[in-house]
């Protein structure tokens, strides 16, 4: 085996031990057939402005990213979790990402429809789940973790709820209920600061080569999660405005930590606005009741606001259906569509399209005037 300037191994795709530590799988393994001396795997655990931590499963190394890709527009820029190919200690290709969790750039929702849309922000890379945190304070808000839900499920990776600061409440499992009842099937579990059952059964679920990420708002608590799961304080962690209820950015890098355990969590910045990204139109949804409902409409393209024969308006009069889920459900589809449509269409078109329409309903409207 020969050494990089940079004390790193050259490797051959069949030699994988350290890798697999930090999930290499067959997935990657299957996009090379040739072996390159000259070159070695390694996967980004870390970005700085401008450099990245890389590893091979063993130590750590400070590596760039060649001009070469920089100036492809083609190729993908490094993001926490990929893997890539390092020759002369400097990053020249990722591999292809098993999925990426994505959204938008912050303050993108509140642009106007004739600005240009938000570049996407990849969160984290290969991924076998991603932890949604949010705090029984004033963080808890079921219409942010539906956004949450669907972010995650839009780019196919699988959610679990982590609910921190239980001991806040006599009674928290009625707020792990109320979120239950909206995630269908993805876990949720119940953090308190005295009770370490959950921790340790988080510890359990991140077996080795197991990745995921952990997203939330700032002060939900995710650096003090870190620091219980892994066993020892490695994260910052800072107090929760009591005035605002806010918490502050104590995560400032997007790291990929390597736990104890083998797992591996990758850490992020507190995210002030959940900004959805177009996802696979294939991918879970987040409201199935909702959808499971619309099947029995009378109309196929029934938007569930006024139509007739409408089973989820019907639902919601026999309170079955909470008004507000309908309306989280409403404007969260109603944001995808205009994010998809504004992938295949000008921002003109998509202005001209929509006052078309506008214009349609008034004429219409006169047109039952003019005839009474």
């Amino acid at each position: 085996m020969k050494s990089t300037d940079n004390n790193m191994q050259t490797i051959s795709p069949g030699n994988t031990t350290n890798l697999r530590r930090l999930g290499w799988s067959s997935f990657f393994q299957d996009q090379f057939t040739i072996e390159d001396t000259t070159s070695c795997f390694a996967r980004v655990v870390g970005m700085r402005r401008n450099f990245f931590l890389v590893s091979q499963g063993e130590e750590e190394s400070i590596v760039t990213v060649c001009g070469s890709l920089l100036k492809d527009p083609e190729m993908c820029y490094p993001a926490v979790g990929d893997w890539v190919i390092l020759r002369d200690s400097s990053i020249v290709a990722v591999l292809v990402r098993q999925n990426a969790l994505v959204r938008k750039e912050a303050g993108t929702k509140k642009r106007k429809h004739h600005e240009i849309p938000g570049h996407e922000q990849v969160i984290a890379t290969n991924l076998d789940k991603a932890l949604i945190v949010c705090g029984l304070d004033r963080d808890f808000n079921l219409r942010r973790i539906e956004r949450y839900l669907t972010l995650v499920y839009n780019c196919g990776v699988k959610p679990e709820i982590i609910l921190t600061k239980a001991d806040l409440h006599q009674d928290p499992g009625v707020y792990a209920d109320e979120v239950e009842a909206i995630a269908f099937g993805a876990k949720v579990h119940l953090v308190s600061a005295q009770d370490d059952v959950a921790i340790n059964r988080l510890r359990t679920d991140l077996a080795s080569g197991v990745t995921a990420a952990l997203i939330g708002s700032s002060g939900a608590g995710k650096s003090t999660l870190i620091n219980r799961i892994y066993g020892e304080n490695i994260q910052t962690t800072g107090a929760v405005s009591e005035n605002l209820g806010k918490g502050k950015h104590t995560t400032t890098n997007r790291d990929l930590i390597v736990l104890p355990t083998g797992g591996m969590l990758i850490d992020n910045p507190g995210i002030r606005e959940v900004a959805l990204a177009a996802g696979d139109a294939n991918s879970v949804s987040a409201f199935p009741d909702i959808e499971e409902m619309a099947r029995s409409c009378k109309y196929l393209d029934c938007t569930h606001a006024h139509e007739p024969g409408c089973q989820v308006l019907k639902a919601v009069s026999k309170g079955e259906l909470s008004d507000d889920r309908l309306k989280s459900y409403q404007k969260i589809r109603d944001e995808l569509r205009y994010i998809s449509d504004r992938e295949v269409k000008s921002a003109a078109r998509v202005e001209r399209e929509r006052w078309k329409g506008v214009a349609q309903k008034i004429k219409t409207i006169n047109k039952k005037k003019y005839h009474r």
